[in-house]
């Protein structure tokens, strides 16, 4: 309960004091190309279920029809503004609606598509899927520069699938059997270190 009152209260917090860079963003994509300002893709919450998590579009319509579920590099499908908007994560920043409706929260393992949790081993997927998905969690901070990895990649989704994920879901099992509340209070500060790109981007241990 603790939690959940903490995530609504810094969701509308972040919310009301973020409205004039939300209305900014959201007026640069409308202009910077063709397609809605919302981008909205299934993923799989708590218990297994699934929702629409929303994000500020950075890609052309119908990218995901055009190629992988992952981005790799300088993806072309990617727009000007979707460049920025990744670099700096502001298009993560719609995700505060998520926490408000209590689809996700501040902090939890990231949601995956469904195409992915679907290779998660059992034990792991039971225990990830435990708690709601968050904005920012260990894993986030592991791998800020992931598209960049990947780019270098002869297969980028064999890469992702057999490297990258399974490190994810250690961190994301670390952080169910850790979380507290002081713990979600240290990977924030450690997000915001690593937005502003100042030290601290290491995930706390």
């Amino acid at each position: 309960m603790a939690k959940r009152l903490f995530d609504i209260a810094l969701s509308l917090l972040a919310l009301v004091l973020l409205c004039p860079l939300l209305l900014a963003v959201a007026l640069w994509v409308r202009l910077d190309s063709p397609g809605p300002v919302l981008f909205r893709q299934q993923r799989v919450g708590r218990g297994g279920r699934p929702f629409a998590i929303l994000k500020f579009r950075t890609m052309q319509v119908n990218a995901e029809a055009a190629g992988l579920q992952i981005t790799v590099g300088q993806d072309p499908r990617i727009t000007r503004a979707g460049h920025w908007l990744r670099r700096s994560k502001l298009d993560e920043l719609p995700q505060l609606l998520n926490v408000l409706r209590g689809e996700m929260s501040m902090v939890g393992p990231r949601p995956e598509v469904p195409r992915y949790v679907a290779l998660y081993p059992a034990d792991q997927r039971a225990t990830v899927l435990s708690v709601r998905p968050g904005i920012t969690d260990l894993a986030s901070l592991a791998f800020r520069d992931e598209s960049t990895l990947l780019a270098r990649s002869a297969d980028p989704e064999r890469t992702y699938v057999e490297e990258i994920l399974p490190i994810k879901l250690r961190h994301a099992c670390d952080y169910v059997a850790q979380r507290s509340l002081w713990l979600d209070l240290r990977i924030i500060a450690r997000t915001a270190l690593a937005l502003l790109g100042r030290q601290g981007a290491a995930p706390p241990h």
